[in-house]
């Protein structure tokens, strides 16, 4: 008898993330109830209890999870751990709460470098000039340019996310420090890593990548303060979460001349049409499209069940991520819409 499995990944839709082959084999292994446009209390009222496995994050509670005396993993396919579940009582079911957010850390890592180039270049203002016929040449032209091999590089948060980016910057020869209270110096250390207070990153390096979590603790930790201990010139990547971010302060930061920064994520998406964001000098905005590629859609759905095999098979899941006991409770994460 097949595993029952509900199928919930909205806002996206099976075809979006599962490639017809993969589809084809998650219909053949598991007996599929698919929600589609039915209305949600009423299809988990109906099929929760049935079910092994959950491909989707509804709001569960600790009764609900409870009635779910059959379930074995929910498989999250937005790329988030939302507060929307009783995670302690998943745990104490032995219940896997997965996420596959690694699909989103190499495409995204790909846009850092562009964004990063960019501004180190200054790609943007050079195609302007051209385009307005005021370009200037050789060195006339580079008067705001720098290069980025063997530059001093920060992180603020080193995750999945982080270790991506530098991958990806591996050929420039960055000297690296990070800024991340929940892994360890020695972790670090053996990764050929430093690891440094947040003020330190800011402080000493030429490019800070903010990629942290949202929780309580890290909203709105980068404003003003921080931003003045950043050297002149310094360049900041938000690729993460805009919460982590004052946002006002970063385009007054920039603004001032003193930072130059790109930005993929917003505290409001879509950004309002009048956003100050859109006039602000020496900043780079780009549509939190980083990790919205059809190659990484379409890996949800292998890593999705690539992980159900294993586990339908009594092994444990390899490809996802899993839920951190420890940390899971603190973060903030808001659902996707569309990505």
């Amino acid at each position: 008898m097949k595993p029952r499995l509900l199928l919930d990944p909205s806002p996206r839709t099976p075809a979006e993330i599962f490639a017809a082959p993969v589809l084809a084999r998650l219909h053949e292994r598991f007996d599929v109830v698919a929600r589609g446009e039915r209305e949600a209390e009423g299809f988990y009222a109906e099929h929760l209890s049935a079910a092994s496995f959950l491909v989707g994050q509804p709001a569960l509670d600790s009764a609900r999870i409870r009635d779910a005396k059959a379930l074995r993993a929910i498989i999250n396919v937005e790329g988030n751990f939302l507060p929307n579940m009783d995670y302690d009582a998943c745990f104490a079911r032995g219940i896997h709460v997965l996420s596959i957010s690694p699909v989103f850390a190499q495409p995204v890592a790909e846009l850092a470098l562009g964004l990063a180039l960019a501004l180190a270049r200054d790609i943007p203002a050079a195609h302007r000039d051209v385009v307005d016929g005021v370009e200037r040449y050789g060195l006339d032209g580079n008067a705001a340019s720098r290069t980025l091999h063997g530059c001093r590089m920060g992180f603020v948060g080193f995750g999945d996310l982080g270790r991506a980016i530098l991958r990806t910057f591996a050929g420039l020869s960055p000297r690296v420090l990070v800024h991340d209270p929940w892994l360890s110096a020695g972790l670090l250390a053996r990764e050929g890593l430093r690891s440094a207070s947040l003020e330190r990153v800011l402080a000493t390096s030429d490019v800070v990548h903010v990629v942290a979590s949202v929780t309580d603790a890290s909203k709105a930790m980068l404003g003003a303060e921080q931003f003045a201990l950043m050297p002149s010139g310094s360049m900041l990547l938000l690729l993460g979460r805009a919460e982590v971010v004052d946002f006002d302060a970063l385009l007054s930061a920039c603004a001032s001349g003193r930072l130059r920064a790109a930005t993929d994520v917003f505290p409001e998406e879509p950004l309002p049409a009048d956003h100050p964001a859109r006039g602000t000098p020496n900043l780079l905005l780009s549509s939190h499209r980083a990790g919205a590629l059809r190659s990484a859609l379409f890996e949800i759905g292998e890593r999705t069940l690539a992980d159900l095999e294993l586990m339908a098979d009594g092994l444990p899941p390899q490809n996802c991520k899993r839920a951190e006991r420890e940390l899971v409770g603190r973060l903030r994460s808001k659902p996707v819409t569309r990505s």
